[in-house]
């Protein structure tokens, strides 16, 4: 008779120490990014002996359409004034500062009153106005150096020959720079809103 051994067991290894054992490695996020889990300060902490940084300003508020009204109307003051002197000095009409002026108005009015309509017809209006009372700041100055007077006297105590001086020389040159200073705020409105 046979009998049927059984094969010899193997010896079960020894148990490792535990100072041998092998780390547990982190498990990995399924994405394989193994940076994903590790803590990041939030924005607020500040390291210690670190400078905290002051937050950015705020930008300038847009799509009110009131501050870019405003914002238009004081530009069209300021850049009347500029014109007016511009053509003062130079005894000239010209047609880049025409441009400037235009484009002035409309970049005030989009960039604070943004993407509303109204905005660059009302910036077109003030570009028209800004520059007659340009050119009438300009006609004043001239009168005045002509006449030794100061050029307050000529524009606010004698306005009504300011216009007529302006009537008499105006040309067909004259309302191509009102055109160009509306079509410069117009379309300077609709991309600085843009």
């Amino acid at each position: 008779m046979s009998q049927s051994a059984s094969p010899p067991s193997q010896p079960a290894s020894p148990p490792q120490p535990e100072s041998q054992a092998q780390p547990e490695s982190p498990a990995q996020p399924a994405d394989g990014n193994p940076f994903a889990q590790q803590q990041v300060p939030a924005p607020d902490a500040v390291q210690p002996g670190a400078v905290p940084t002051p937050p950015a300003p705020a930008a300038p508020p847009r799509g009110n359409v009131a501050l870019g009204l405003v914002a238009a109307v004081v530009a069209a003051v300021a850049a009347a004034a500029l014109y007016g002197m511009v053509i003062g000095l130079t005894k000239h009409e010209i047609g880049w500062a025409a441009v400037g002026v235009g484009f002035v108005i409309g970049l005030a009015a989009g960039r604070l009153g943004g993407r509303n309509p109204a905005l660059a017809i009302a910036a077109t209006v003030l570009a028209l106005g800004s520059v007659y009372l340009g050119q009438l700041v300009g006609e004043a100055m001239i009168g005045a150096d002509q006449l030794d007077v100061s050029f307050s006297e000529v524009f606010f105590q004698h306005f009504g020959v300011v216009q007529d001086a302006w009537k008499e020389e105006a040309d067909p040159l004259t309302f191509l720079f009102f055109a160009i200073a509306g079509w410069a705020a117009f379309s300077g409105a609709r991309k600085a809103a843009g």
